[in-house]
């Protein structure tokens, strides 16, 4: 959702998307060859007085580059299930700019997998692409994010958590349009009570009763950072890329890091809990054998199929820690869309993504698509407020949302601890030397000095 990163991901409303993976919940990223063409000379244009954004000296918005003669071409990266309104957008962003002739063409790309894809080859990527907030530090590390320009318009209309998640060092880098990207629990409520919900103990048993599987992805440090999360840890984001978490010390609370490890793996080893595989909560989800998973929005519809008239949505669990009931914590996330800085066509580019991330469009989204806004507007309306789902991942990312600050060593070594506790740890590994290891492999430094 889901997602994953970080680079950065968020907190707070911190919803997606997540996360992002990480969150996680995009589509899947197709083979992007042709769309990743490089713009052809003819498409180029000179850097004269009309193509430039506008200053934006003492706090003035930005007018857009004026109409010109010239066809503006512009590709837009859209994960798979957003292709249909992507395009609606796009052809209602045409109509509204009527003096300029445009030719706009929407690609296939994975918000989750936005990132890794873009950096391969900034200047063949998409002029705007849609991308999880965790990817954030890695795209503007990579100069490959065009600033916004009209700041004012875009901090006033959005979530504060979006704003921040979107923004670097001070500067605002992408434009917010899902508050919803991080993670929580559905349930059936014909299986396990309200009182049940509350604990991992309770839904682990109320599963078993009933035949019936808890599932959650562990082998992702999306994921199973909330558990240290939720009990006082932290994450650092170095200027060398590297990652500083302190899971194998004691937190700010007094809770060592082995006894949240050793939580974690009671609840794997109990023979209702199912891991689950980062990408594949959907698929498990439709086999009828879960009574409760931790996922996130990307997957209401398939959850309220399955549960029928017990769906439920609420925040997540507490968990057994030495004895004591903790409350698992979460990264929130969100979703952006952002301006390629190698984009020929920079100023309508910005103009394109301002109008996919408005008021109106995150309302379209949320009609077609159920998606959460970071738009304030929006995010206020009844119709948002009475999503189970919706409300869920607001309330979780409100209470217990973290930001999550994580660089690219950071991923292999979380997801390969959460795969070996999701295993019941085979080997019995010293828990204090499997916490130790993640430490100082996340330490290692992905940018040169």
């Amino acid at each position: 959702m889901k997602r994953k990163l970080l680079s950065v991901v968020l907190c707070a409303a911190m919803t997606a998307s997540l996360l992002a993976g990480c969150g996680n919940n995009s589509g899947s990223s197709n083979n992007n060859a042709d769309n990743k063409a490089n713009n052809s000379a003819d498409n180029k244009v000179d850097d004269s007085e009309d193509n430039n954004v506008a200053d934006t000296e003492n706090n003035e918005a930005p007018s857009g580059p004026a109409a010109s003669d010239e066809t503006v071409v512009l590709r837009v990266w859209a994960a798979e299930e957003d292709q249909n309104l992507t395009n609606e957008l796009v052809n209602k962003f045409k109509e509204a700019n009527p003096d300029q002739e445009f030719d706009i063409t929407v690609g296939v790309e994975s918000e989750a997998n936005a990132k890794d894809d873009i950096l391969v080859d900034p200047e063949a990527a998409a002029d705007v692409f849609a991308f999880a907030s965790d990817q954030i530090i890695d795209l503007v590390n990579a100069k490959v994010l065009q600033p916004v320009q009209d700041v004012d318009t875009i901090t006033s209309s959005n979530v504060a958590g979006a704003v921040e998640a979107a923004s670097v060092d001070g500067t605002l880098y992408a434009y917010p349009f899902s508050a919803d990207n991080g993670y929580f629990l559905f349930y059936d409520s014909n299986i396990i009570s309200d009182e049940q919900v509350k604990t991992w103990d309770g839904i682990l048993e109320a599963c078993g009763a009933a035949g019936k599987k808890a599932g959650m992805v562990f082998a992702s440090g999306w994921y199973n950072a909330g558990f240290f999360f939720g009990a006082g840890f932290t994450s650092e984001l170095n200027a060398d890329g590297s990652t500083k978490i302190d899971w194998n010390g004691t937190s700010s609370t007094g809770i060592k890091g082995t006894d949240v490890a050793q939580g974690m793996l009671d609840i794997a080893k109990n023979p209702a809990f199912l891991p689950i595989t980062d990408g594949d909560t959907a698929n498990q989800i439709a086999t009828g054998t879960l009574g409760a998973i931790v996922s996130g929005t990307w997957d209401a519809e398939a959850a309220q199929t399955a549960f029928g008239d017990g769906y439920r949505a609420t925040v997540l669990p507490t968990f057994t820690v030495a004895g004591e009931q903790v409350q698992q914590g979460s990264v929130a996330g969100y979703k952006f869309i952002g301006v390629n800085a190698n984009s020929q066509q920079v100023g309508w580019a910005m103009e394109l993504a301002k109008f996919l991330t408005n008021e109106e469009s995150q309302l379209e989204r949320f009609s077609q698509r159920g998606i959460g806004p970071s738009n304030s507007a929006v995010a206020e309306s009844e119709e948002v407020k009475a999503n189970p789902a919706l409300a869920a991942v607001t309330e979780q990312n409100g209470k217990f949302g973290v930001v999550q600050m994580a660089g690219g060593s950071y991923w292999d070594p979380s997801k390969s601890f959460g795969e070996i506790i999701a295993q019941g740890n085979p080997d019995g590994t010293d828990l204090q030397t499997l916490l130790d290891n993640v430490v100082e492999a996340v330490a290692q430094p992905t940018i040169a000095e």
